[in-house]
C-alpha cells in the first residue's frame, strides 16, 4: 500500500485510545494531551478519542487490546510501563504478550518516586524500616512492586493496599488518612498535578525509581543504590528500566505495516510540534520522548531476561 491509501483509510475516521487507569492520573494525562495533537500528523487527520478501561493495574485494558481490538491501526493505548516485567516474571493473570504490541513512543522518560503523606511520620527509608507503613497501589503495577521488592530486598515494612482504579484515588485516599503512602508515581507527575503539595512539604519522597537521578532530586537515593549485595542491584535495575517504557503509547499486534509507519512518523512530528510542547508546558508536563522502535527493542530486551533472574523477580512481585 501507498501513502494515498493511509490517507484514505484514515479520512474521516476516529482512532480509539484506550486508557489504562481512571481519569485525572498522569496515564490518563499524557494519553489525552497525545491525544489533542496526534491525529493532525496522520496522514487523513483523523480523530483521536480517548476512553478510559480501568481494571487490574491497567491489564484489563491491555487484555481487551490483543484479544478483542480490530488489528487495522484504528485503535491505540496506554497501559503500565511494567507489563513486560510482569510477564518476563510468568505473572499468570498476563493474558497478552508484549512484545507483540507494536510500540508508537513513550512521550517522556520519568523516574518514579515512592513517596509517604506527611503526617504518617515515615520520611525515609530508614523510617518505613522500622515501622509498618500502608501504601496504596492499583494492582500488580509499579504501585505495588516497588514495596514489595524494597520489603524483600531492603526489609522495608510496607503493607500494601490494592485495588485503586487509578493513580488520582491514591491521592484523595492519602489525603482522608486511608493510608500512609503511594507505591508508585513519576516524579513529574508529583510536579505537573501537585505542585501545591511539594511545595508545602505534604509528601515526602523516599526513594527514585529509574537508571539514573533526577536532576531536581539530587538528595532522593535512587532504588538501585540501596542494594545490599550485586544480585540484588541487578534485580533492582531491572525492576528500573522499565521507567524508560514511561507512559506508552501501542496499538494491537499485526496491524498493517504502512499504518504503522504513518502512526510512528507522526508520534515523532508531534513530539516536535510547537503546539504539542506549547500544550505540554502549560500543563507542567515533561517531554523527554521514546521512539516506538527503541522502545520495542527495550520491552523485548524486558521480556527475555535471563530465566533466573524472571524467576526471583517472580517471588518478589507476586
Amino acid at each position: 500500500m501507498g501513502q494515498q491509501s493511509v490517507e484514505d483509510f484514515y479520512r474521516g475516521r476516529k482512532i480509539d485510545l484506550i486508557i489504562g487507569y481512571s481519569s485525572g492520573g498522569t496515564y490518563d494525562l499524557y494519553a489525552r494531551l497525545v491525544a489533542r495533537h496526534l491525529g493532525r500528523h496522520i496522514p487523513g487527520n483523523p480523530l483521536i478519542v480517548p476512553r478510559n478501561m480501568p481494571g487490574a493495574g491497567s491489564r484489563t485494558a491491555a487484555t481487551w487490546l490483543f484479544n478483542v481490538a480490530p488489528r487495522d491501526g484504528t485503535v491505540l493505548a496506554t497501559a503500565d510501563q511494567s507489563l513486560s516485567l510482569q510477564q518476563a516474571a510468568g505473572d499468570a493473570r498476563i493474558r497478552f504478550d508484549t512484545t507483540k504490541f507494536v510500540y508508537i513512543g513513550n512521550p517522556n522518560v520519568e523516574n518514579n518516586t515512592t513517596a509517604t503523606w506527611h503526617a504518617s511520620g515515615v520520611r525515609s527509608i530508614e523510617d518505613a524500616k522500622r515501622s509498618e507503613t500502608t501504601m496504596g497501589a492499583t494492582g500488580g503495577s509499579t504501585s505495588s512492586q516497588y514495596p514489595k521488592a524494597m520489603n524483600a530486598l531492603l526489609g522495608t515494612k510496607f503493607k500494601i493496599i490494592l485495588g485503586y482504579p487509578g493513580g488520582n484515588d491514591i491521592n484523595l485516599a492519602m489525603e482522608r488518612g486511608e493510608v500512609d503512602g503511594r507505591g508508585s508515581n513519576s516524579w513529574a507527575s508529583w510536579k505537573a498535578t501537585r505542585p501545591q503539595w511539594l511545595k508545602e512539604g505534604k509528601i515526602n519522597i523516599l526513594v527514585q525509581i529509574g537508571l539514573r537521578k533526577a536532576a531536581d532530586l539530587p538528595g532522593v537515593p535512587l532504588l538501585m543504590e540501596l542494594a545490599g549485595n550485586e544480585g540484588d542491584r541487578a534485580l533492582l535495575r531491572l525492576l528500573s528500566a522499565s521507567t524508560q517504557i514511561g507512559r506508552p503509547i501501542f496499538t494491537t499486534p499485526e496491524g498493517p505495516a504502512d499504518r504503522v509507519a504513518a502512526l510512528r512518523a507522526a508520534f515523532q512530528a508531534m513530539v516536535q510540534d510547537k503546539a504539542f510542547v506549547d500544550d505540554a508546558k502549560q500543563g507542567n508536563f515533561e517531554i523527554d520522548y521514546v521512539s516506538g522502535e527503541a522502545m520495542q527493542k527495550l520491552v523485548t530486551e524486558i521480556v527475555g531476561m535471563p530465566k533466573e533472574q524472571g524467576e526471583r523477580l517472580k517471588k518478589i512481585i507476586e
